[in-house]
């Protein structure tokens, strides 16, 4: 079942719904009225260079993190040392 995203023409309010084929257009959540249009919208495509893009920034993001982690532990036992010695 394909998500659709719709635009109301009374009240200009936008929404997603998940609509079998078999369904009728659904009434607007905002207005409770029948007359909506299904929005253009863009699909979401994957390709292996996409997906190799998007496993990078998080490879990025994790080694920052980490490193962070790592800095506040060895901090924290600098200063366990020094305070217990």
């Amino acid at each position: 079942m394909p998500i659709y995203e719709y635009k109301c023409s009374q009240c200009s309010h936008q929404f997603e719904k998940l609509v079998k084929m078999s369904d009728q257009t659904p009434a607007c959540p905002a207005c409770a009225g029948n007359q909506v249009q299904r929005a253009v919208s863009l699909p979401a495509i994957s390709t292996q260079k996409s997906r190799g893009y998007t496993h990078g920034i998080a490879r990025r993001k994790a080694k920052s993190i980490k490193k962070e982690q790592d800095h506040a532990q060895a901090e924290y036992e600098r200063n366990y040392i020094k305070d217990h010695s």
